[in-house]
């Protein structure tokens, strides 16, 4: 009987050395594997960050992969110390993840996608761009959308799938843009004089640059007008101001010089009483008489 007690007393122990040492080399292997995933996040950012190019959400992105994976690794090496198949771990991970990805199929595109915009850098935060769905002021781009402030003040989210599988046009990255103002003048109108307008009006404002030189021609002769245009050049940061400015000057110039500006007219004409044609009021044939 005592021997027994002391066989199954010196089986507990041995039980309790083994999993005593499992349970220490466990919590070495935690404290391990946080403290290197904790270097390889913070080495992947800097290894990042040296490239001016390369956004801070992109380094963060990156470096979070480094940190989980190892750390994925870590729990795995954990749960072998205590006798767990990580074989079928894996396994399963496997299953889950693939799951997980026809899941989320929309939102991995985003992702992608982000990622790409995030290198590539075809827009930057407070740059304006057009989409041609979506015109905005760029104030945040995220793994996922990207956030962008209309011109009327409305916040509106843009998939970074759906920004990635169009054209963007960026106009914040021109330091100068050329306009061209087009205005239709009567055909008996004096013709050089217009043009002559049009170029006082760009040597006079101050936002117009000289280099390239502003360029007045004909443009069209259309059906009702003499199509007269300027080419100028102004500073992208005042580009629209300046152009809204030259169309609404322009205008005013022409009419001081008595420059007219044809527009569709519509004619109606009436008939006099006398020449209405006469109404049929009846028949003025003679009818055979009934018969009785």
């Amino acid at each position: 009987m005592f021997k027994a007690s002391g066989d199954f007393a010196n089986a507990m122990w041995a039980l309790v050395i083994t999993y005593t040492f499992s349970v220490l080399g466990a919590v070495i292997l935690l404290i391990v594997g946080w403290i290197v995933a904790a270097l390889v996040q913070r080495s992947i950012k800097n290894a990042f960050l040296k490239f001016e190019n390369v956004d801070r959400t992109l380094a963060g992105f990156f470096g979070n992969i480094g940190r989980y994976g190892i750390l994925t690794i870590v729990i795995i090496m954990v749960l072998g110390q205590f006798g767990v198949q990580t074989a079928s771990i894996l396994a399963a991970l496997g299953a889950a993840g693939l799951a997980i990805g026809l899941a989320l199929q929309g939102t991995l595109q985003n992702i992608a996608a982000g990622i790409m915009l995030l290198v590539l850098r075809p827009f930057r935060v407070g740059e304006y761009i057009s989409t041609g769905s979506i015109d905005g002021t760029v104030q945040e781009v995220g793994l996922f959308a990207t956030e962008l402030k209309t011109f009327d003040g409305l916040f509106r989210l843009a998939p970074n799938s759906t920004l990635w599988n169009v054209s963007i046009t960026n106009y914040s990255r021109v330091t100068q843009r050329m306009h061209e103002l087009a205005i239709g003048i009567g055909y008996d109108d004096d013709l050089k004089k217009a043009i002559e307008i049009l170029l006082d009006l760009a040597r006079n404002n101050e936002n117009v640059l000289a280099d390239p030189e502003p360029y007045a021609f004909v443009k069209e002769l259309g059906d009702s007008a003499v199509v007269v245009a300027m080419r100028y050049w102004a500073p992208g940061s005042v580009w629209w101001k300046t152009t809204h400015i030259m169309t609404r000057d322009a205008k005013l110039a022409f009419d001081e010089a008595g420059i007219s500006i044809p527009f569709p007219q519509v004619t109606l004409s009436t008939l006099d009483e006398e020449e209405k044609p006469l109404e049929k009021v009846g028949d003025t044939t003679d009818k055979p008489a009934e018969k009785s």
